[in-house]
């Protein structure tokens, strides 16, 4: 009998998302489509090197993506590991109905994630095809991943 993967609590991946978590999605030019741009979407997790472990274990308790060595070429930041859901199956299939079953408790990451749904749920019926789709996309994309000013 094959060991089982180590894995962590769903609690866990919520709180590491909520921290350290990025619903993106990235719109670029691409001429071979009929609307002339791309949509991809990924669910991203970054952590110190050290720290990879932790996000095979993620890996393990989603199962999907991938984990991987991301480079850092700016000064006085530490080398750092990736864990990347770029499937659109595995975004829809997994990534959304986990954390709607789920909740993220940070205002400002549930916010992202709610407009990501909708890009997602867009582009599954091939609103991206369509100029009126892409400027919904654009417009649902601009309320993403907003920084937070602090207060003086």
């Amino acid at each position: 009998m094959g060991r089982t993967k180590p894995t962590v609590s769903d609690d866990y991946v919520v709180g590491l998302t909520d921290g350290e978590g990025c619903f993106h999605v990235n719109m670029g030019i691409f001429p071979a489509y009929w609307s002339g741009i791309r949509i991809q979407m990924h669910f991203h997790l970054k952590m110190q090197e050290k720290d990879r472990q932790l996000l095979e274990k993620v890996r393990n308790t989603l199962s999907c993506g991938a984990v991987y060595f991301q480079k850092e070429k700016r000064q006085n930041h530490a080398q750092c590991y990736r864990y990347t859901v770029s499937s659109q199956q595995d975004i829809l299939n997994k990534i959304i109905p986990f954390f709607e079953k789920n909740t993220l408790q940070s205002t400002t990451k549930q916010k992202s994630f709610k407009a990501f749904c909708k890009i997602v749920r867009l582009v599954q019926k091939g609103e991206h095809l369509k100029k009126s789709g892409i400027d919904k996309i654009r417009l649902l994309k601009s309320t993403m991943n907003q920084k937070t000013v602090g207060l003086a």
